[in-house]
């Protein structure tokens, strides 16, 4: 705690740098424009997660400003009493004699209104800290760590250990290293599921704001600060993300633009419609990636590296044996949808990457029409880009994707899969594709495939 000798920046000034923080200004230069040196705003954004720690609307006038304070002082080193002092400043007399009794400094072992240290006990009494809600609830405690941090299994419940993984430094983000699997859920879906699994105790509700203030705030004291790790983003403050950016490709025909796809896959009332992708790691390997649009249920498609990959000089035009060329994409990608009943894979939208450029054959085979987005366009296939984002958490980028086998891409889309969504009123897309499924097998309705 800071001495009534050297008081805390007034809450205005911490406001003023939270209004340039919100703006996009650099922490530097919003310290500079509130006047304070660059390390107390660095301190200030990094100790509060980069969310601002106090509201930003300016208090109410019955708080007595620092100009008042100093008023009060020469007021009371005058003799002048209360009752004129509150007159002059336009105040009510009332609280003022209890103000300066509580508030006097009294290290020379009397009673003496000073301005400097009113200020300060104003400021710590006006903190009010509150226990968290998450330090008080040990049963609501345990349910937001179990499912932020709990553990990757298999289907039939052993479990996916993943990566060894360096330990939390305390970093923004962990940029190219392998990352701890887990059930992830986002502190969101967590507060809104909550609802849905003890619908009766009201105890157990807390807001993903509080959650996050939990995770990015110090002094909490609820949840551990490097919890972070298990966000999505990873990111330990608060940032503004990145898209990424598609090459365009020039095996696209006009008959498969994404502009003739069928109307009914827009608006995703018609399930059996997909949009697929591949994310890509270190040394030539990947994990294509296929995502219902109307259920948000995702498939993992397995592509191992070829025979002689290492071993083979390459091959100017030769066949790609790192795994994803337009032969191996075929064969592994119809391998995995064709496991589907026929009326669950109507179309796939793809991205203008040259793995499906044997398209027409993968149409043949599979039944599955083929369209591709627009240049620059991944805003085309939202819901696949949004569950590339997701698995990033387990497969970050600058790791050899490789090295995961198809049980264990299995057991990372069952994760994926049972994650609640907002979108979906937090069922998760397991649940919706089971009601897909359940319809198809009505009586009179075929399930070839």
């Amino acid at each position: 705690m800071r001495s009534p000798g050297r008081p805390e920046p007034s809450r205005a000034v911490q406001r003023e740098f939270w209004r340039l923080i919100a703006t996009g200004v650099t922490t530097v230069e919003a310290s500079e424009r509130v006047g304070v040196s660059w390390p107390v705003g660095s301190r200030w954004f990094r100790h509060a997660g980069g969310m601002a720690p106090l509201s930003l609307e300016e208090p109410a006038g019955r708080y007595l400003s620092f100009a008042e304070r100093e008023e009060i002082a020469l007021l009371r080193a005058k003799d002048v009493g209360m009752r004129e002092i509150a007159r002059r400043l336009g105040r009510d007399p009332g609280p003022s004699p209890g103000n300066c009794v509580v508030n006097a400094a009294t290290r020379s072992g009397k009673q003496e209104y000073r301005a400097l240290v009113a200020q300060w006990k104003a400021q710590q009494a006006a903190k009010r800290p509150k226990t968290a809600k998450l330090v008080s609830n040990d049963e609501l405690r345990e349910y937001v760590q179990e499912r932020l941090t709990g553990d990757v299994r298999r289907p039939d419940g052993t479990l996916v250990p993943g990566p060894k993984t360096p330990q939390w430094k305390g970093l923004n983000k962990p940029h190219r290293q392998d990352r701890r699997w887990s059930l992830a859920w986002s502190p969101e879906q967590i507060s809104h599921r909550l609802r849905v699994d003890f619908p009766d105790d009201e105890s157990m509700r807390i807001s993903h704001e509080a959650i996050y203030q939990s995770l990015f705030i110090q002094g909490r004291g609820a949840l551990k600060r490097e919890l972070v790790a298990c966000l999505r983003t990873g990111r330990a403050l608060r940032q503004p993300r990145e898209r990424s950016r598609n090459k365009p490709q020039g095996h696209v025909t006009a008959d498969v633009v994404i502009s003739q796809r069928p109307a009914e896959a827009a608006d995703r009332a018609v399930p059996g419609h997909w949009e697929g992708d591949l994310i890509i790691g270190t040394s030539r390997s990947a994990i294509g990636t296929l995502v219902e649009r109307s259920s948000r249920s995702t498939l993992l498609v397995h592509l191992p590296r070829l025979e002689g990959w290492g071993e083979t000089p390459p091959v100017k035009n030769g066949p790609s044996l790192g795994g994803y060329g337009a032969v191996a994409m075929n064969a592994a990608l119809a391998a995995s949808i064709t496991t589907l009943p026929e009326q669950l894979r109507k179309t796939l939208t793809w991205d203008r990457g040259k793995e499906l450029s044997g398209h027409a054959q993968f149409t043949l085979g599979t039944g599955t029409r083929v369209f591709f987005a627009d240049p620059h366009s991944p805003w085309q296939r939202p819901t696949n880009e949004n569950t590339n984002g997701l698995l990033r958490q387990y497969f970050p980028k600058g790791t050899d994707l490789s090295r995961w086998s198809a049980e264990d891409l299995e057991a990372v889309a069952l994760a994926i899969n049972n994650r609640p969504r907002k979108i979906l009123g937090w069922r998760t897309p397991a649940e919706v594709f089971a009601e897909q499924l359940r319809s198809l097998q009505q009586p009179g309705v075929a399930t070839t495939g």
